[in-house]
């Protein structure tokens, strides 16, 4: 029987997340949007590319759930960019209420999935999903760590003219300005990057990794990333559905690892059957392990944001509310 996998939101990054599953022919693919025709049209022609490509997978456009229902993972992409005139609260808050909807929904129709996270701010919508599903912590991911690891690891790659496959390295932390590149156990070809690249140039390519995603959104002027995120998503779902066991950065609900305590944030975990098999805790230096902790006290201040304005989601769905969230 073929895997069944779910991708909320229709957009650019659901779509080609949908588009690279269907070409893994390992699972059937449903992709689900609000907007009527538009998954529907996508799914349609992501089918038809079948014959060409040479998949078997079904590709399905739905409005509802209820085409959902038995899926093995569902990635959910849904969500706002942050638009004129939106404070940041407001962004946080809409996509807030956006999540908590579609996990409701989601998870009635396929209570023993996986789900994986990947609407912005990632670690905050993270912690409200596995609050609205009630799933352990195995079976909520957030992607972030894979995308911005692959970021940092290309930067690097096109700086010493080598290849990427070469460069081996981990990015920790929340996504965004907060995040952690491990520069210390960073390699190529087995070289620390240190003896290749000099300290000063190091940090500026560190920090380009951290800046990835606005540059990509200076230069298209509309819209966002949605190659590379896509790509490190599916990366996510491999790992799953084929139980190979790799460890990813992932942002999880950590459990006393690296010193805290139910609150999400990136580090490396070993995916498999089922979602997380165990956060492997890499020793890290005083430095690392304090940057870790501001990252996840950054996520801690997202949420609190929820929590003060928790009576504008949706009273039908299950609380989202101070003990639950942040604890």
């Amino acid at each position: 029987m073929r895997s069944k996998i779910t991708v909320v939101g229709a957009g650019n990054v659901g779509a080609t997340l949908a588009q690279r599953l269907a070409e893994r022919n390992y699972a059937d693919v449903v992709l689900v949007d609000i907007v009527e025709g538009l998954p529907q049209g996508k799914g349609l022609d992501m089918l038809e590319a079948g014959p060409i490509v040479g998949y078997d997978s079904l590709v399905t456009g739905a409005n509802s759930y209820d085409e959902t229902a038995g899926s093995d993972v569902v990635v959910v992409t849904s969500g706002v960019a942050r638009k004129p005139g939106m404070s940041r609260d407001d962004l946080v808050m809409t996509n807030a209420k956006v999540i908590s909807s579609v996990v409701r929904e989601v998870s009635k129709q396929s209570p023993d999935c996986v789900l994986v996270m990947v609407t912005n701010p990632l670690d905050a919508m993270a912690q409200v999903a596995a609050a609205v599903s009630g799933f352990p912590r195995q079976r909520v991911i957030g992607m972030a760590g894979v995308l911005d690891t692959a970021r940092f690891r290309t930067f690097i790659a096109r700086e010493l003219d080598a290849s990427v496959l070469d460069v081996q390295a981990y990015v920790l932390g929340g996504h965004g300005d907060t995040m952690v590149p491990l520069t210390r156990l960073t390699t190529v070809a087995g070289v620390p990057v240190s003896e290749l690249i000099p300290a000063a140039r190091l940090e500026q390519i560190v920090q380009r990794a951290r800046d990835g995603g606005a540059e990509i959104v200076n230069l298209l002027k509309t819209g966002s990333a949605y190659y590379a995120p896509s790509a490190a998503a599916a990366q996510m779902v491999d790992a799953i559905l084929l139980d190979t066991r790799q460890v990813l950065p992932c942002s999880v609900r950590l459990d006393g690892e690296f010193g805290l305590t139910n609150i999400f944030t990136g580090v490396p975990c070993r995916l498999g059957a089922g979602g997380l098999v165990e956060v492997v805790e890499v020793q890290l230096t005083a430095d690392e392990t304090a940057a870790l902790h501001r990252s996840a006290h950054a996520v801690e201040d997202v949420l609190q944001v929820i929590d003060s304005r928790r009576a504008e989601i949706d009273a039908s769905l299950p609380p989202v509310g101070a003990g639950v969230l942040i604890g």
